[in-house]
């Protein structure tokens, strides 16, 4: 179905400025402002540069040499490349992207910036994350979940997107994203690490994915406390912390929460 800019545009402002009212404004205007990659530390062979939001929240998975760790959405490549080189040669890490197309770029990102002593440890794979915890139960030490969402940096800048805009794209990727968080829960050994993260500033997509998981399994999952200093620059939200690019570090927008399977 086809929406016209005006109707497309406006629904946008009214659904998110429902959400982040007086702040919306800034946090628009700040969306629109192009970012400053960094390139993270480590023995890359090649830089490879994104958001420092992204390496901080990737930074956060308490992966260590020789466990075996699943990047369920792992396309276009930059927190696998953090996640092997917290592996450091030893291990496993299983990059994951359901898309033909973005997992070439995965093989091209791992093949350029990994060398051979880190790369032997990255399995690339095509499988749907959704049902990812009917095929594997209680392998995984570490998972990273960086789920499909709204992405509204994009949409912002795109009017295509924009004019497509509906509040029912946050809805259905919200049932996408908690169909592969509790498929992460399956995949991860008792005791072991989740961290679930996106670039959208819906609240939809976030704290309330979470707050539904813990809801429906209160007994087999909890959340892991982060201090600011976890995450310098990110803000407290019910459930895990968000990077605004509004805060005046123009980092992220990226959230993320750190979950622990219970054992």
């Amino acid at each position: 179905m086809h929406r016209d800019k005006a109707g497309g545009e406006q629904l946008f402002e009214q659904y998110y400025s429902s959400v982040y009212g007086h702040r919306w404004d800034g946090l628009k205007q700040a969306l629109c402002q192009e970012t400053a990659p960094v390139c993270p530390d480590g023995p890359l062979v090649s830089p490879y540069y994104m958001d420092r939001a992204s390496i901080a929240a990737a930074s956060l998975l308490p992966v260590s040499p020789g466990q075996s760790v699943l990047d369920m959405c792992a396309a276009p490549g930059g927190k696998t490349l953090i996640l092997a080189m917290k592996l450091y040669g030893e291990g496993l890490l299983v990059a994951n992207d359901r898309s033909s197309d973005r997992r070439g770029r995965l093989h091209n990102v791992v093949g350029s910036c990994l060398g051979p002593e880190l790369s032997k440890t990255v399995k690339i794979t095509g499988h749907d994350s959704t049902r990812w915890g009917l095929h594997e139960q209680s392998v995984y030490d570490c998972v990273l979940l960086d789920a499909p969402c709204s992405s509204e940096r994009h949409v912002i800048k795109d009017p295509v997107a924009l004019r497509q805009w509906s509040p029912s794209r946050p809805k259905r990727l919200s049932i996408q994203q908690f169909a592969m968080l509790s498929s992460a829960l399956i995949a991860v050994k008792p005791g072991g690490y989740i961290l679930y993260s996106t670039c959208s500033i819906c609240p939809a997509e976030n704290q309330e994915v979470i707050e539904k998981l813990i809801s429906r399994h209160p007994d087999e999952v909890r959340e892991i406390a982060l201090a600011d200093d976890d995450a310098r620059g990110s803000e407290q939200l019910g459930h895990g912390r968000i990077f605004l690019p509004d805060n005046g570090q123009n980092m992220g927008p990226l959230y993320f929460c750190l979950l622990r399977r219970t054992e």
